[in-house]
């Protein structure tokens, strides 16, 4: 019997895969991600922000559940609940914290230039 490397390969491809292709990062998503930070950065909450998104990075899918029990309050950031739930999906994705970090800290050094 002989042993078939690429047969294995094959079966075993999407074996150790972290993320699917789908939990890729759309632009629909960069520009939500950049909507939240212009937020935050605005209001001189930067460090904060960045703080628990980095301390929180395990949680960001049960965050992305509890932004349900915090929907009344996030309108005052997002246009109407389309926007609201898709930046809830957004956040579900493993890559979303380091997006809204890259944002945050963008718009940071944009106000201090």
């Amino acid at each position: 019997m002989r042993f078939d490397l690429s047969s294995l390969k094959t079966k075993l491809e999407h074996a150790f895969a972290v993320s699917p292709p789908e939990s890729a990062i759309t632009s629909e998503e960069e520009d939500l991600a950049d909507k939240a930070a212009a937020f935050i950065a605005g209001r001189n909450l930067s460090a904060p922000a960045l703080m628990l998104l980095e301390t929180g990075r395990p949680l960001n899918f049960l965050g992305s559940q509890f932004l349900a029990f915090l929907s009344p309050f996030v309108s005052i950031i997002f246009s109407g609940a389309v926007e609201y739930d898709r930046f809830a999906r957004f956040l579900e994705k493993r890559a979303s914290i380091d997006c809204l970090i890259r944002h945050i800290e963008a718009r940071e050094s944009q106000r201090h230039g």
